[in-house]
């Protein structure tokens, strides 16, 4: 299947790439298919693409490769919704709200996207009770230098 996307323009699909989001995101409830698309010379971004709808495009990555020390339990009723029997079933990404410049983007910690990578389903948790936030800076001040 091909699909128009945002920031990788048309796209060719197999079934076993879609992801399922069986009551969407957060905002965007009737989203349910989506696809994880990498962006060209990069290992770190990815874009969480709508198959549906072209323009619905979220930046995500791997929160692990900026905050080393995050840290969540996925609660009982997301495991068993998305069937997870072991953490290596387990792929976590977060959302990134990307800003101008570049350096000035951040992550969101306090909802991270789950997905179980056997089935290719996927949810978004809200964490409570944490001092995550939904915009943590992804670099820190200095930690970017220009040259």
């Amino acid at each position: 299947m091909k699909i128009e996307t945002k920031y990788h323009d048309e796209k060719e699909l197999q079934e076993a790439d879609i992801l399922t989001f069986a009551n969407g995101l957060p905002g965007f409830e009737d989203e349910k298919k989506f696809v994880l698309l990498a962006f060209p010379g990069n290992t770190v971004f990815y874009a969480l693409q709508s198959i549906t709808t072209p323009e619905l495009s979220f930046v995500v990555t791997d929160p692990f490769s900026f905050f080393l020390d995050y840290h969540i339990k996925i609660d009982d009723a997301s495991l068993e919704a998305l069937a997870i029997e072991k953490k290596e079933d387990v792929t976590l990404l977060t959302i990134l709200t990307v800003r101008d410049p570049f350096e000035q983007t951040t992550a969101n910690l306090q909802a991270p996207i789950v997905i179980n990578k056997q089935n290719q389903t996927g949810r978004q948790v809200i964490l409570t009770g944490t001092a995550y936030e939904t915009r943590h800076a992804l670099f820190p001040s200095g930690a970017v230098k220009e040259g």
